[in-house]
């Protein structure tokens, strides 16, 4: 991008900027509401589950906040990293946004029902598991993706958190295997083919997210930056034209007689009076100073400057509108049951798309007495914070499943004694944990932002919302075509997308980005493998 998409970034994302030095009081606050939070769930849990295994409810309880804790500090932080990277966001703002919308995502839309065996990746109907076995197998699952998770995070590395959950329910239910029918047994239990589908994912995800977001933000800076560019050149000819023009006309002025002068002076008086009139006409003139000016301005006047700005930007951003509300009604509510057809949700598309880009166009055309640098930065500012609580919403709605949903059948297995294949999510249950993801973003997630939103590459608020834009046009598109893929790799990609446009991409982090990617399955699945067998041995 041109050095002006930089240099109006008012708030820059450095390392200070994106931390808390100490325990300041908002951290505080954050850490007793957490607190305060999860032992409150835990005191309406006992009673949920009739006081059943209090111990082993106590520790589930502990292991899935720690999870959805982590999920919020990768995650969350994952989604959020441009735009705070960008300048649009500060991370308290951030944090805001965070809160409402992926609390919101979470309760309102996370669904009453979630699948107990996450994905069909492990069948364990052909072996006697008792409903006991099933919660330690959980209670493994959430421990080991959360662990996993920390140290990911901790690393500045965004990995999947739904592949985290998928292979530490995979090392938990093998280890099971191998205790009940031997290991040739265990292997049969998982669904390899779907293990196939996520190293597919490893390439899929990122490709088409970089793909996408090349080709999107090709377009905004060929017809948008580049011309903003062209005419703050422009503009800035005129400015220096129009100072050297003053300079000489000084001098001039000098150089006449006293007589001379009061002469000039009273007729400069009178067409700066003439100038005033919009309808005047040039030939009222009477002094070449002002005939000089005067032209100049019109030399600006021919200069279209806001022209991209209130015609290209305003279809981008019903665009955008567009297929961020297509993920909240295909997606993000889709559990909800609002009965709502496919014709109902593309009229609602249409008309939220007709009104954003109404909206832009009466926005962009307030900002004609702006500098272009600032009108840019201010009109993508807002169309990044749309498309960032948009992508926060279907977030909260569908990824705090990865804790919830192991949670859910834990909870289920306690309060009834027996092992069903979906469990009842309680509300109080989608709040603490939505909670949970918040305060994890606060505390941990400075590290992830900084990867996605400055070190990967460097984010303006446009190519921050051509990223976040990219990456929720894939996540949808994949999503009615069933392609295997992952919302956390293709944000990946299309950040990547964005420094190949501009050439400045950072591949020395992305290598071991890469293979935390390649690693999160093994290593959840071990350390799963590991927790189930010490919590089996001890209760």
């Amino acid at each position: 991008m041109s050095n002006h998409a930089s240099s109006v970034n008012p708030t820059p994302a450095g390392p200070a900027s994106l931390g808390v030095a100490g325990l300041s009081p908002l951290s505080l606050f954050f850490a007793i509401g957490f607190i305060a939070m999860t032992a409150y769930f835990m005191y309406w849990g006992l009673d949920y589950t009739n006081h059943s295994q209090v111990m082993l409810f106590i520790l589930a309880t502990l292991f899935g906040v720690f999870m959805a804790f982590n999920i919020g500090g990768n995650d969350v932080a994952n989604s959020f990293g441009t735009s705070v990277g960008a300048g649009t966001l500060t991370i308290k703002q951030a944090l805001l946004v965070a809160a409402v919308f992926e609390v919101s995502g979470a309760v309102i839309a996370g669904g009453e029902v979630t699948s107990t065996i996450r994905s069909g990746i492990v069948d364990l109907s052909g072996m006697a598991v008792t409903p006991m076995d099933l919660v330690y197998i959980m209670m493994s699952a959430l421990v080991a993706a959360a662990l996993w998770l920390l140290f990911a995070t901790k690393k500045g590395y965004p990995v999947s958190t739904t592949h985290s959950i998928i292979g530490a329910i995979v090392g938990s239910s093998i280890i099971l295997g191998v205790m009940l029918d031997g290991s040739e047994s265990a292997l049969a239990l998982v669904q390899w083919g779907k293990i196939g589908e996520i190293a597919v994912s490893w390439v899929l995800s990122p490709l088409l997210g970089g793909l996408v977001s090349y080709l999107l933000f090709s377009l905004i800076k060929r017809h948008v930056l580049v011309y903003n560019d062209e005419m703050d050149q422009q503009l800035k000819s005129l400015r220096q034209e129009k100072k050297a023009y003053k300079k000489r006309h000084k001098e001039a002025f000098e150089r006449l007689s006293e007589l001379q002068q009061i002469a000039y002076t009273h007729a400069m008086a009178r067409d700066a009076d003439v100038m005033n009139d919009h309808n005047f006409h040039p030939e009222d003139l009477e002094s070449d100073y002002y005939r000089g000016l005067h032209a100049i301005k019109q030399k600006r006047g021919e200069i279209d400057a806001h022209r991209a700005l209130e015609n290209w930007v305003p279809l981008i951003a019903a665009l955008g509108a567009m297929i961020i509300s297509s993920m909240l009604l295909f997606k993000g509510l889709k559990n909800m049951n609002l009965g709502l057809t496919t014709l109902h949700n593309y009229l609602i598309m249409g008309m939220i798309g007709a009104a954003v880009w109404m909206a832009t166009l009466i926005f962009a055309k307030t900002l004609k007495g702006e500098s272009l640098d600032k009108s840019t930065f201010l009109i993508f500012s807002w169309m990044q914070v749309f498309t960032a609580s948009g992508f926060a919403f279907s977030h909260g709605a569908n990824d705090i499943a990865n804790a919830i949903g192991p949670f859910a059948a834990i909870l289920d297995v306690l309060r009834t004694g027996e092992m069903g294949s979906q469990a009842a999510v309680p509300h109080l249950a989608m709040i603490t944990f939505g909670v949970a993801l918040i305060v994890g973003l606060w505390f941990i997630g400075k590290e992830v932002i900084q990867t996605v939103g400055t070190n990967l590459t460097e984010m303006h608020p446009a190519s921050g919302f051509t990223a976040e834009l990219a990456a929720a046009a894939v996540v949808m598109q994949a999503s009615l075509l069933g392609l295997p893929v992952s919302s956390t790799h293709i944000l990946i990609g299309a950040v990547l997308g964005i420094g190949l446009v501009n050439r400045q991409n950072n591949w020395d982090l992305m290598k071991p980005i890469a293979l935390a990617w390649v690693i999160t399955l093994p290593a959840a699945a071990i350390l799963s493998a590991i927790a189930f067998v010490v919590l089996r041995s001890v209760f």
